[in-house]
């Protein structure tokens, strides 16, 4: 399945988890509503994905992305009154981490689902 049709169906089920629950739950309700709502789309999903953070080559950091969704693209979930920089820099940490190409940033917001696509930044030497 391709990038941009996973992408598509992940922000149409966080609209469907939104419509049901709307703001205000913590971040784990919203994160098994989401496992819930990829299985109705037959999408694999692996919850809390481990990271490692290596510094000359030793193991420094150990943190778990949100959803890792087929493979392919990590998801965030946040639910908090807005984003702010450190939220989309958390991400793109976690796609360099994982050497993937892109993921999704999303807030279960006070009024709406917000989504940012956040890209990899290739390691300059």
């Amino acid at each position: 399945m391709k990038q941009d049709e996973i992408t598509h169906k992940i922000i149409g089920a966080a609209y469907n988890v939104y419509k049901q629950l709307g703001f205000g739950f913590l971040e784990s309700v919203y994160k098994k509503s989401m496992i819930i709502e990829m299985s109705n789309y037959d999408l694999y999903v692996e919850e809390e994905k481990p990271l490692k953070v290596y510094y000359d080559k030793s193991v420094v950091g150990e943190f778990y992305a949100d959803l890792f969704i087929e493979n392919q693209i990590i998801v965030e979930l946040k639910s908090v009154q807005r984003l702010v920089k450190g939220h989309e820099v958390q991400l793109v940490n976690y796609l360099n981490a994982l050497n993937k190409e892109s993921g999704l940033l999303i807030n279960f917001g006070p009024s709406q689902v917000e989504v940012k696509r956040k890209f990899r930044q290739p390691n300059v030497d």
